[in-house]
């Protein structure tokens, strides 16, 4: 058995959750924050059997999806003078963690 850990943007948790859900898995979500622009994530627990585990990441990574955002920065020249310089980042996706399960029991 497996534990699935997958850290995905908050705004394809639903879409994540909904399609582990028609599959067959039992998810249970936590909101966490943090990243690169400090936005809401969710954090999906999943409890899956090796043999299904592909299919757990396969309906993952067909829901988490990439997108640019553009955000201001900015940068100091000197006096006190700071001017805003937007930059673009990559934001999205999922981080997947994948860890052994010794022992489950339902209690």
């Amino acid at each position: 058995m497996k534990m699935v850990l997958a850290i995905v943007n908050h705004d394809d948790a639903h879409a994540v959750v909904s399609a582990l859900t028609q599959g067959g898995f039992q998810v249970t979500k936590l909101s966490t924050t943090g990243g690169l622009l400090r936005v809401g994530n969710d954090t999906l627990l999943i409890g899956v059997d090796d043999e299904k585990l592909d299919a757990v990441l396969d309906l993952i990574k067909q829901n988490s999806k990439s997108r640019r955002q553009v955000i201001p920065t900015t940068s100091e020249f000197g006096m006190g003078f700071y001017s805003a310089m937007p930059v673009e980042v990559m934001v999205g996706g999922a981080n997947v963690f994948v860890m052994s399960v010794d022992r489950f029991e339902k209690l």
